[in-house]
């Protein structure tokens, strides 16, 4: 390694860097950190996994997040951004009523970067999987100007239908599992410098869970739609709408969101801002959005925040989502492209 490229990452001498090891020295700091069940038949090390599917159709997902685009090092340690990259997609997997099984991930580490990061990086996979029996069974490394994670999650629908957008019909009650707007507060805090007015918000944007067993769990009692509300609730109600040719009609927030309203108070006070923006529009809490037949038990913890009209013939630009009936005042959430 030249003294140019430890120059430009100030680290202690003997702390080594991505550049300072061979790819199979990296390899050996990453692999002990990653969980291994008997779903894995063979796992790193060849030049591809063999997994079970005993159901005989796997659920597949990708994503991926990119420095200074969905993270930054300033802000995020290794172990943070390898839990918010394995969330994000078992998420995915869930709200298709799928159980998460096991992940690929595929790593671009510029020279400089600290190797005890992507260490932490495997550890926060680790700690994201096993806990839910999600093995990491591959990959691949790559060198780059910038850290980029690409996952590729595989799930297993255990004999159930996969559970899609587009199946919501009118009068299903709409419900939503797991936080709204604590990611987005926790990101506006970071901004503003003002991290420490509310850990537990800057700790949801930092590593961000989800309720994973409850997409199954929808799954089988019934649920007519369902997905991972990532870009925000507005923006993802809205591609559920669009997809079942419905209107979805939320709640008052104030209402149908009180907790997640009493969670966020203090940082919207501290930043002088509506706290329903960040209910509504903020996105990467990782809940599930779906929809249930009027007559259906909703399972723990989804609750009850709205239900489904039908779409009027007659109207040529009606909204696909209603707050309380109205047309929603704030932003719907992030697009990757329009901001």
């Amino acid at each position: 390694m030249t003294d140019s490229v430890r120059a430009r990452h100030p680290v202690a001498p003997s702390a080594p860097l991505v550049a300072d090891l061979s790819e199979e020295q990296l390899l050996a700091r990453i692999f002990p950190h990653l969980p291994r069940g008997p779903r894995t038949l063979v796992g790193p090390g060849d030049d591809a996994a063999v997994v079970t599917a005993p159901d005989g159709r796997v659920v597949v997902t990708t994503d991926v997040l990119v420095e200074d685009r969905h993270f930054r090092r300033a802000w995020s340690s290794g172990r943070d951004v390898g839990r918010r990259a394995a969330v994000q997609n078992l998420a995915d997997v869930a709200s298709m009523g799928a159980v998460p099984t096991s992940l690929v991930v595929a790593l671009v580490l510029p020279g400089d970067l600290p190797a005890e990061w992507v260490e932490g990086l495997a550890q926060g996979f680790g700690e994201a999987c096993a806990p839910h029996g999600v093995d990491v069974v591959g990959g691949d490394l790559s060198g780059g100007p910038l850290v980029v994670v690409a996952v590729t999650a595989h799930g297993d629908l255990e004999g159930r239908d996969p559970v899609l957008r587009s199946g919501a019909r009118p009068g299903d009650v709409v419900a939503h599992a797991g936080a709204c707007g604590t990611s987005a507060a926790g990101l506006a805090l970071l901004e503003a410098g003002l991290a420490d007015v509310d850990p537990a918000a800057v700790a949801s944007f930092r590593a961000p869970t989800s309720p994973l067993a409850a997409g199954p769990l929808a799954a089988a009692a019934g649920a007519s739609a369902m997905l991972d509300v990532s870009d925000g609730l507005l923006r993802d109600a809205g591609r559920l709408a669009r997809a079942s040719g419905v209107v979805v009609d939320l709640d008052d927030p104030r209402v149908a969101l009180a907790p997640d309203l009493a969670r966020v108070r203090t940082a919207a006070q501290r930043l002088g801002v509506d706290p329903q923006a960040w209910l509504l529009g903020g996105g990467e809490d990782h809940g599930l959005l779906a929809t249930f037949p009027p007559d259906a038990a909703l399972p723990a913890p989804f609750r009850r925040i709205g239900r489904v009209r039908a779409r009027s013939p007659l109207a040529d630009a009606e909204p696909d989502v209603l707050v309380a009936g109205e047309v929603p005042a704030v932003r719907p959430g992030w697009d990757h492209f329009a901001g």
